[in-house]
């Protein structure tokens, strides 16, 4: 099998993460987007030992379950893959992805249930928007990164997974910029002033936070820009219009310095009946409705722990960690921004929360320096999972259960393994899907010491 070659396949099943899978000529091929039952042409894209990967040219014969795609941006954009399904087929598809994924590694969980998000689009509550071209010398475009394009941006003004006050501000931005003739930021050069347009709105309070982030190549007065965004009549209220000097090499966004050009730098959503105080640069699930339902998840899975303590590791803002607090004796949370630790605990004064106490720092390190010891311990990580130090540390303080949250079925199950080896099972799994029309679901899962 070579890099290149077409091919006709029928694809069988579904495969973490959204991929569709086939065989043919005794290789085993995977198609992103494909969906079981429906016969494709391929162009295959990789082909390294034994690893077939294609991408679809052609829908010969195409199921029943296809649909109209809503989002103009669909197909091109990087930002979804799943548009041309009932939302209930892709709910399946991605039950169906995590179960093959943990029968592949050993472990069955063929009853899991999965709960649907209560927003199937316009769920997200921040988006981060990039500056760039979508053509070598073309005209300005400020969204997303098209579809195998890194280097490249095209504009998403008309973004199904945000709501019109979203779509509204990218506009108005977009117009004001390519009006002004000013370059984006170049990575690979490290030239230009452009770099990102992050927008924050909390589902349930409307509150609305503008971050343009630009090197500091430039210097010009924002203040037209900013007349510009407060005259849109939008349908949440603007909190903050913020300036974020951003000179790092990284194409991550990272504040050398943050100017406010208006009002102040939060917003505040209500999550399930506490308030969040939500920095620019504070982690918060993107989808409010769907996080109400996640915490719910959590909450019920613990029960009642009126006289046990809680360690709640990446605990971000603190939510997890205060919402669990009415069913415990205490709470401490451990987050290595220091900037979401001083905005959790500044979140459980607001909501009168005494129980509660969150330290700055990595949790490899500071479990180290605690004394108490937890009944049960909340694990709620990045992508990469935890370390297997983190695993050791956590299974050390010999916690009765431990919760883990987590947005990679992937290295859970890697953690999984490594628990099972201290002597932790699985007792409760159940999936969220916090992200319609992505391949992304998040997995709740509740092991016990045995």
């Amino acid at each position: 099998m070579k890099k290149g070659r077409e091919i006709d396949i029928t694809i069988e099943k579904t495969e973490f993460p959204g991929n569709g899978t086939a065989h043919f000529e005794d290789n085993k091929i995977s198609v992103k987007g494909a969906i079981p039952g429906e016969k494709v042409k391929i162009k295959v894209t990789k082909a390294k030992h034994k690893k077939i990967d294609g991408e679809i040219i052609e829908i010969i014969d195409p199921s029943p379950f296809r649909i109209e795609k809503k989002c103009p941006h669909f197909g091109n954009c990087g930002g979804c893959l799943i548009q041309e399904l009932p939302y209930s087929k892709e709910l399946q598809l991605k039950k169906e992805g995590v179960i093959n994924l943990f029968k592949k590694n050993g472990i069955d969980i063929s009853d899991v249930e999965i709960e649907a998000s209560p927003k199937e689009y316009e769920y997200r509550n921040k988006m981060e928007f990039n500056f760039g071209d979508l053509e070598k010398g073309g005209e300005l475009c400020l969204g997303m990164h098209p579809k195998g394009k890194g280097f490249s941006v095209m504009t998403t003004d008309n973004c199904c997974l945000v709501d019109a006050d979203f779509r509204a501000i990218l506009k108005t931005t977009l117009d004001y910029f390519r009006e002004k003739k000013l370059p984006f930021y170049r990575v690979l050069s490290h030239e230009g002033y452009l770099r990102n347009l992050v927008i924050r709105k909390a589902d349930n309070t409307g509150e609305i936070l503008v971050n343009l982030v630009t090197s500091s190549q430039i210097e010009l007065d924002l203040k037209e820009y900013v007349d510009k965004i407060l005259e849109l009549g939008l349908r949440g209220s603007l909190s903050g219009i913020l300036h974020t000097i951003n000179d790092s090499l990284s194409d991550a966004v990272i504040a050398d310095k943050i100017e406010v050009l208006y009002g102040r730098t939060y917003i505040n959503e209500i999550i399930l009946g506490l308030n969040f105080k939500i920095t620019p640069f504070s982690f918060f699930q993107t989808n409010s409705k769907g996080a109400e339902k996640l915490y719910s998840i959590v909450r019920d899975f613990i029960g009642d722990f009126k006289d046990k303590t809680v360690f709640d590791l990446y605990s971000g803002t603190g939510t997890i960690g205060q919402i669990v607090s009415q069913n415990a004796k205490k709470v401490v949370g451990i987050e290595i921004v220091e900037e979401a630790v001083k905005a959790a605990n500044e979140n459980t004064k607001i909501n009168n929360i005494e129980n509660c106490t969150f330290i700055a720092g990595d949790v490899g390190k500071i479990v180290d320096s605690l004394s108490e010891k937890p009944d049960i311990i909340i694990i709620d990580p990045p992508r990469p999972g935890i370390s297997s130090e983190a695993v050791e540390k956590t299974s050390a303080f010999n916690p009765k259960e431990i919760l883990y949250v987590s947005c990679n079925p992937k290295t859970l199950i890697e953690n999984l393994k490594a628990f099972e080896e201290k002597g932790y099972f699985m007792k409760k799994i159940k999936l969220m899907d916090m992200f319609p029309h992505t391949v992304h679901v998040e997995t709740v899962c509740l092991i016990e010491r045995e």
